[in-house]
């Protein structure tokens, strides 16, 4: 069963030859390598490049063990490029690789050659690379299944495929596997196994109980507004364990690093500005958060806001949340300050839309509570309100686009409707 990815495809293809090395990033298991060395090895093909003009290789094989040496890898490189035509090098988990900014900075000053790497680790890129490189990264970011990628391929309805895709998330080797149980032990081995495994030794964490014991809590309030202050505060009423927020941070920033988690920053609409603390955390595949909590708290309220959070990221906006602050007076005369919350602003380059995640809307008093903050941003973007059932999309008559959460995912341009 072969998953289509064109959406990634695509970036590849109209980034080859630029000059720049192509490194596609995102969480361990989520496909990269088979968008590299199948996908696109295949593109490759069907375009009559020879297969000898294709070298591939996985730092994370024994295979390729010794390859980890630049003193051995670049030698090998320069070796089996042998005429003049254009060579396609592909490399998997480069960050194993030692010194692997000097290896891909001379690699792309040889005129023949296009070069493709893969790595789950975002300091690898942003921190590590970035100085080295000096704008000679191409980064494609690559995320777990969106709801039209698994619905690709799923044998059933799309009720039945929400169901299963907000439990079990969109980990590719989840849809081979068929039953629950071995769903749910793949998802809980995979977490601790690979992920947990992985940032213990990267980052040398020496109280494992502290890393597994924020993760619980995070993951227990996914879209709920937090910072390393209030976690630490949770960590003393709940657990009896003094955690400095410092502490925190710094775990959250591991977490971040791997891509299991993403953060987004409340921005003041009206002023223009982002607020900083409190912030939202969202995990990068559903599936993997219900792991980490055995399964016991699915909530389709807060999991449909992480999906569309998601979601949003894979059609590339920036996703932020926004903040209406209101000032007024009470009842007595007093002068009070509210500060109203919309969902989502989501921008890419000139674009702007405003988004409320409502599973239910039963009343007329829910449907006045989820348009407010929408009526009052005080421009003319669109604003779109998502529900788990709305029958067809539509707008309100106050120019506000309803529709359902199938209509969104399933149209990569719904937001244009």
């Amino acid at each position: 069963m072969e998953i289509k990815r064109d959406h990634y495809l695509e970036q590849l293809i109209s980034k080859m030859n630029n000059g720049l090395v192509k490194v596609v990033t995102g969480m361990r298991r989520c496909g990269k390598s088979y968008l590299l060395f199948n996908i696109f090895k295949e593109y490759l093909s069907s375009k009559g490049i020879d297969k000898n003009h294709i070298i591939e290789i996985s730092f994370d094989t024994f295979e390729s063990k010794k390859f980890c040496d630049p003193n051995v890898l670049y030698p090998h490189l320069k070796e089996s490029i042998k005429d003049e035509k254009m060579y396609y090098i592909l490399l998997d988990e480069v960050q194993l690789l030692s010194d692997f900014e000097a290896v891909l900075n001379s690699l792309i000053r040889i005129k023949n050659v296009d070069v493709y790497v893969t790595g789950s680790n975002a300091r690898f890129l942003s921190k590590d690379v970035i100085t080295e490189f000096r704008g000679r990264g191409d980064e494609i970011h690559m995320y777990p299944l969106s709801f039209a990628e698994f619905m690709s391929v799923y044998q059933g309805e799309k009720l039945d495929g929400w169901n299963e895709y907000m439990l079990y998330g969109g980990i590719p080797l989840v849809l081979n596997i068929s039953s629950h149980e071995q769903k749910v032990a793949f998802l809980k081995s995979l977490f601790e196994e690979t992920y947990i495994s992985d940032i213990i030794g990267r980052h040398n964490v020496r109280n494992k109980a502290e890393l597994e014991n924020l993760l619980n809590i995070i993951s227990s309030a996914i879209g709920s507004l937090t910072n390393p202050e209030k976690l630490s505060k949770t960590f003393k009423s709940v657990k009896n364990k003094n955690i400095s927020s410092n502490t925190i941070k710094r775990y959250i920033e591991y977490l971040s690093d791997s891509f299991l988690i993403d953060t987004a920053f409340r921005y003041d609409i009206k002023g223009r500005k982002y607020i900083g603390s409190p912030v939202k955390y969202y995990f990068n595949d559903m599936g993997l958060r219900n792991a980490r909590l055995n399964f016991r708290q699915i909530e389709e309220t807060h999991s449909m806001e992480n999906i569309i959070y998601n979601e949003l990221k894979i059609r590339g906006f920036n996703v932020d949340v926004g903040v209406i602050v209101q000032n007024g007076k009470d009842e007595n005369g007093s002068s009070i300050r509210k500060q109203l919350e919309i969902d989502f602003v989501c921008n890419k380059a000139s674009k702007r839309y405003y988004i409320q995640s409502a599973y239910a809307i039963p009343d007329e008093a829910k449907l006045m509570q989820e348009q407010r903050p929408l009526m009052l941003t005080g421009d003319f973007f669109k604003r779109i309100i998502i529900t788990r059932d709305t029958p067809v999309p539509h707008y309100s008559e106050s120019g506000i686009l309803n529709m359902s959460i199938y209509d969104f995912l399933l149209n990569k341009n719904s937001l244009d409707i």
